[in-house]
């Protein structure tokens, strides 16, 4: 095997087990199949236009286009013409898969589907990878760097996957093929440095195989290294997928959590309502309690999200929630829960405040949030499980009394970003004016929401929690529940009372006998408010959604309140359906690919305007044509001088000439290009000297010797004979001496000279520079023949 042909089979196969830590992404996995495919073959492709092409460039473009062949005749097939070749509805066709790709990537939780756009995008990365990594380790023979686009493969396929346990079984392959391919390319390069790495028979060399066994070892040893010791060492945080690297502030461990208003937006937008947790108790308050996951406490200047907290084991009995004191009063509630395969959360779905629950799996214990959330990849999807809750039932007397809230709560739930609008602090004050206590200005921002503010529930704005959008929130009036609980928490906040959004499920509807079912239409935000001795306690300012609980009252909605969106006003303690435009599963509510054929949604602004995959298109068309347009004047300089080159050169015998050998003009034509392949490559021609001169001095120089040699003195003695001789005889053609040359010239260049002398070659002077001097005899003779028209009409108004 060559030195070529096992480089590239094993930079193939290191961007093959890079490719395979892609596989949690989607399920199933057929996609691979294609995928590897496509490396099989862009290896074919490079090995071959390698044997043909000159230019690194062009391997690369015949790769490309290759491949884009490829991906369009199994994506897109429909669209060609006869089934074969690109026509008009291509480019339409692409963009309703990029479209569709694009839309699934919001609506989807990993793993999802492998639905077109998503395989259609994940075969396409791959290939552009396949070509970098190619281009890189084979044709520039630089591995080292192949290996970052190989690593880009890694980090999207684990990061996105999550703290899987397969993790180190992706990195071990995608670091094996890394290392195959730098072993590979060091023994091309070793070969290539001569005899004295050749073997132990070199007398006082190197013997190549101590090295290469030297070089086994290290990467062995390095591989080894980042393997084992993050578990020798846990505490150092070294593990290659862990947990959140900012903790350590507590005692605890933090785990990173994605934000659940993505989950929550997705899950009302959905036409259809899936059912994903049944619950059964025989408390007659199960009716109207809700499911929480997790609460949203760190107001940033993006978004409400929850926060990084220390996580503990969960206790067999929870601590007492914060604030709670035994003057208020509670009552006890047992539920069993049953999490269906549906749903997808890392947070465990129970009534608020748990104080006891036994889920089977790896679970920790949030104190701040009083959460359980799932560690190590674990989720709530399928699990059953029973969870007893406190409820509080403060009076309001209690609560317009109560002290003021520790500093524990206040520095952290009273905190506001820099950047809220000064609206959000002005309506507080207005809604509240003339209150004094916390409890009825906590009632007064519940009402301006729900009825008095004339508020309207509608699901098709964007879910948007940060301060720009509760401003746009109080100023249009139209959100959903997000919008609803976001902007109460901020407001409470401007007032110092402590506040936070929690995310959840709000009440089912009932079975009978105790048994309660939530859908995904259920999918809910509220704000809770913390006053001291009752703890954190939640209110409802979203109209038609939810219920109240009786320390705030039941509150009716106005006629004036009436829902958009094809939504029918129900009582405020009855769910409701909400439709959406956007079809397929809602995001964390993925299933392997039995989903029902489903439309790319369409996303509706606040203006009303529609951004759908029309715009997707343009877009694309102007990327495109962009990057040619670009590609075209990098590649200029190159394209001009190859056709210079074939005009000297490509005449040969010329009709006409004597004996059929060269005309004069022929021949100073081949001496010019012989110079000019110099000039690029840096050797400076100096015109004031003979042709035999120059021939001789350029041999020097570049140290040609044999058959460049003898062609430089063979177009160096045409080029006298045109230049000197009476009567010079017909030259042979010399086209086959001046590429011997440049050969030959080409060979004693090092590697960066011959890449400039393609791209920005420095003979181009030459014709610029008679390109100008043409320009300037142009302007001279209109400047004559100005001057003779000038004096003509002066003679003629003289006679």
């Amino acid at each position: 095997m060559t030195a070529g042909a096992r480089l590239t089979f094993s930079a193939t196969a290191a961007t093959g087990l890079a490719t395979l830590s892609l596989t949690p992404l989607l399920k199933p996995a057929g996609w691979l199949v294609p995928a590897l495919s496509l490396l099989l073959v862009n290896a074919l492709v490079g090995m071959g236009l390698r044997r043909v092409a000159r230019h690194p460039l062009l391997v690369v473009a015949g790769q490309l286009l290759v491949l884009c062949y490829l991906l369009l005749l199994g994506a897109v097939r429909p669209s060609l013409i006869g089934g074969l070749l690109p026509g008009p509805a291509t480019p339409g066709a692409v963009s309703d898969l990029l479209s569709s790709a694009g839309s699934d990537i919001r609506l989807y939780a990993i793993p999802a589907p492998a639905t077109p756009g998503l395989r259609f995008l994940l075969i396409a990365s791959v290939a552009v990878v396949a070509v970098l990594v190619d281009a890189l380790a084979v044709t520039h023979r630089r591995a080292a760097p192949a290996g970052l686009p190989l690593l880009a493969l890694f980090t999207v396929g684990c990061g996105l996957a999550g703290s899987s346990g397969a993790a180190w079984l992706w990195f071990l392959l995608a670091a094996t093929g890394y290392l195959a391919l730098l072993y590979a390319e060091g023994r091309d390069r070793l070969s290539r440095w001569g005899r004295v790495f050749r073997g132990p028979t070199a007398g006082n060399g190197a013997d190549s195989t101590a090295l290469a066994a030297g070089g086994q070892l290290i990467g062995v040893l390095a591989l080894a290294v980042a393997l084992i010791l993050p578990g020798l060492a846990p505490n150092l945080d070294l593990s290659l997928i862990n947990r959140n690297p900012d903790a350590g502030a507590g005692n605890g461990d933090s785990i990173d959590a994605l934000n659940p208003v993505v989950s929550l937006a997705d899950g009302l937008r959905d036409q259809r309502s899936e059912d994903l947790i049944h619950y059964h108790s025989d408390s007659p308050d199960a009716a109207s309690s809700y499911l929480r996951i997790t609460s949203l406490d760190d107001f940033t200047g993006v978004e409400w999200k929850p926060s990084q907290q220390d996580t503990e084991p969960v206790p067999g009995t929870l601590p007492p929630p914060d604030g709670l004191s035994t003057a208020t009063a509670s009552s006890t509630m047992q539920t069993q829960v049953v999490v269906s395969g549906q749903l997808s959360t890392q947070w465990l779905p129970a009534p608020y405040p748990m104080t006891r629950a036994d889920p089977s799996g790896d679970w920790r214990y949030e104190p701040v949030s009083r959460s359980l959330i799932g560690d190590s990849g674990q989720k709530a999807t399928g699990l059953s499980y029973t969870v007893t809750s406190l409820l509080p039932r403060p009076t309001a007397d209690q609560l317009r009394q109560a002290g003021p809230a520790p500093a524990s709560v206040t520095g952290r739930d009273l905190a506001l970003p820099s950047n809220l609008p000064s609206v959000v602090r002005s309506t507080a004050l207005q809604v509240t004016q003339g209150l004094d206590d916390d409890y009825d200005k906590a009632m007064a921002l519940q009402a301006y929401f729900a009825t008095s503010g004339l508020f309207t529930y509608s699901s098709q704005v964007d879910p948007g929690t940060g301060p720009a959008a509760i401003a746009k929130f109080l100023q249009d009036k139209k959100g959903f529940c997000v919008h609803f609980a976001a902007s109460m928490a901020a407001m409470a906040r401007t007032l110092g009372i402590p506040a936070r959004v929690a995310v959840g499920f709000a009440p089912g509807r009932s079975l009978g006998n105790g048994n309660y079912v939530v859908g995904s239409q259920d999918y809910h935000a509220w704000p809770e408010l913390y006053f001291q001795g009752a703890g954190w306690l939640r209110f409802e300012p979203t109209p038609t959604r939810g219920t109240p609980p009786d320390y705030s009252g039941s509150l009716p909605v106005p006629a004036t309140s009436a829902p958009t969106d094809g939504q029918s006003a129900v009582p405020s303690g009855q769910p409701t359906a909400l439709p959406a435009t956007g079809g397929g599963c809602p995001a964390q509510l993925s299933r392997a690919g039995d989903c029902p054929g489903k439309q790319a949604p369409v996303t509706t602004t606040a203006t009303g305007s529609t951004v759908g995959g029309g715009t997707v298109l343009p877009a694309l068309l102007a990327w495109v044509g962009g990057g040619l347009l670009v590609l075209l004047l990098l590649l200029l300089p190159m394209l001009w001088r190859a056709r210079l080159r074939r005009g000297r050169l490509g005449g040969g015998r010329r009709p006409g000439a004597p004996d059929g050998g060269l005309t004069d003009a022929a021949v100073l034509a081949a001496w010019t290009e012989l110079v000019d392949s110099a000039w690029d490559l840096g050797i400076l021609p100096d015109e004031a000297h003979s042709p035999r001169h120059t021939g001789q001095w350029l041999t020097e120089a570049a140290g040609l010797e044999g058959p460049a040699r003898e062609a430089v003195g063979r177009v160096a003695l045409a080029t006298e004979r045109v230049l000197y001789a009476r009567d010079p005889e017909p030259s042979a053609p010399l086209g086959a001496d001046v590429r011997t040359v440049r050969d030959g010239l080409r060979a004693a260049a090092g590697r960066r000279q011959r890449l400039r002398a393609v791209l920005l070659p420095a003979s181009l002077a030459r014709p610029v520079r008679q390109a100008l001097d043409r320009l300037a005899v142009l302007r001279q003779r209109g400047r004559a023949g100005a001057d003779r028209a000038l004096a003509g009409l002066r003679r003629g108004r003289h006679e």
